[in-house]
């Protein structure tokens, strides 16, 4: 979200409506009365004809490029991602439907039809190609001088880079659609190799989106010089689906 990444329209049509100027912040913080009636932030809807229309919300605020009544072609820009209305973390939630019915746009049918259920997908088969199914991955990483949460390591201002004199040193790593039974591993290493902090467990129950951390608070007058490094992944079934590597050099 803070590096600014646009949302394409998916085929050529005119924009029915658009909606901006909704705060980006997780709906948690600002309670669901907050957004009663605007679930879907800021957002796009275009018209293709023959009943087809889709939906692009949950876009950032001030980013919509596009106005009612507006012809677009495919992969026109209409915003950038966002965090604004019912939603918890940065993501395009993209809708299609067809004379007011949901399509599943990888079979074409109803989204109770199931997945793999045949149909014929709406992708063309280069999109098809790239959107290969992906069961969870890494959302974000990083350092903090202090406790973090999903909202500030999520949102467009990222905990501030700790320095020599910070309280505390805390590797976080923030991941989505995480299966019960997925082991996590998280570790912060010393520039001597030492491990200073580190948590592994597995998930009781599937998660969304999952945040972990580890740390140590300061024990001298500053941290010692050199390079610290932080490690995460998460193991599913043996099998290996998230793993990510950050390092940070204090002075």
């Amino acid at each position: 979200m803070a590096a600014g990444v646009a949302v394409l329209a998916a085929a050529p049509g005119v924009v029915v409506r658009v909606r901006d100027g909704e705060p980006d912040i997780s709906f948690r913080a600002r309670g669901e009365e907050a957004v009663r009636g605007r679930e879907a932030g800021n957002g796009v809807l275009l018209d293709h004809g023959g009943g087809w229309r889709s939906q692009y919300s949950h876009m950032r605020k001030g980013s919509i490029a596009v106005k009612p009544g507006q012809w677009v072609e495919t992969g026109a820009r209409l915003g950038l991602i966002g965090l604004s209305g019912k939603t918890e973390f940065p993501h395009l939630h993209f809708g299609v439907t067809q004379n007011d019915l949901v399509r599943d746009p990888f079979t074409g049918r109803a989204p109770e039809s199931g997945c793999g259920s045949g149909g014929t997908p709406l992708w063309t088969a280069e999109a098809q190609a790239a959107l290969a199914y992906r069961a969870g991955g890494l959302l974000d990483a990083g350092f903090a001088a202090g406790a973090v949460d999903l909202s500030s390591t999520l949102g467009l201002k990222k905990p501030a880079a700790p320095g020599g004199l910070a309280p505390a040193l805390v590797f976080w790593a923030a991941a989505y659609g995480l299966q019960a039974g997925d082991r996590e591993e998280i570790r912060l290493t010393g520039p001597d190799g030492q491990t200073l902090a580190e948590w592994s467990g597995k998930l009781p129950k599937n998660k969304a989106q999952s945040l972990r951390y580890a740390g140590r608070k300061r024990r001298g007058v500053t941290w010692p010089p050199g390079a610290y490094r932080g490690d995460y992944r998460v193991m599913r079934q043996g099998d290996l689906v998230i793993e990510a590597a950050r390092e940070i050099d204090l002075p």
